[in-house]
């Protein structure tokens, strides 16, 4: 039975160890992405949930050092997401730590996708404009809705795309990348990638 407790103890300490927060404006999503280098043991991975949320509407509320805009509020949190990532692998890496470099993962539902908007599928979203040219790649997820998916006995089944620039070894600028890939999910939770 210790045994177990021993493990559970280092599993919560752990976890104490990676900062979870649950921002509820964008000033307060700015000021704990800022604190981020505070903790003694630095993240390497930062995800940020409805990226959407925090640049939009009543969330996004205005901030003294902001101009007016959506794009400006976004180009202001992806300077910041890139600066305290880019600080944090330099901490990760004077530690040694095998888990450098420290990475960004945000979720965006442009308004086009979530149908609050009715345009042009092929127009841009602005801030999605903005956010490409801080973040390295990017994935787009559409439904597959064809006869393909239902063929495939899934519950689901996706479109997954992957753009930007590769994420070089070296600090020389990669190839592109564009790759794309079918994503099945089955009802007993199963999932199955297919390259397309």
């Amino acid at each position: 039975m210790s045994g177990l407790s021993e493990l559970q103890s280092q599993l919560l300490s752990d976890s104490l160890l990676s900062p979870h927060f649950y921002p509820r404006t964008l000033e307060e999503l700015l000021q704990q992405v800022a604190s981020l280098h505070e903790f003694p043991c630095p993240p390497s991975l930062i995800i940020i949930d409805r990226l959407d949320g925090f640049l939009r509407g009543a969330v996004a509320s205005s901030h003294a050092g902001f101009h007016s805009g959506d794009e400006s509020r976004a180009a202001h949190l992806a300077a910041l997401l890139c600066d305290t990532a880019a600080f944090l692998t330099e901490v990760l890496e004077k530690r040694g730590s095998s888990s450098a470099p420290c990475r960004t993962i945000a979720s965006f539902l442009s308004d086009a996708d979530s149908g609050q908007e009715s345009r042009d599928p092929s127009a841009m979203d602005p801030i999605l404009d903005v956010l490409d040219r801080y973040f390295q790649a990017r994935c787009t997820l559409d439904q597959d809705r064809s006869y393909e998916a239902a063929a495939a006995a899934a519950q689901e089944a996706w479109h997954v795309y992957l753009s930007g620039t590769k994420i070089p070894d070296d600090l020389e600028d990669g190839p592109t990348l564009a790759q794309e890939w079918k994503l099945f999910i089955f009802p007993e939770g199963l999932m199955e990638f297919k390259l397309v």
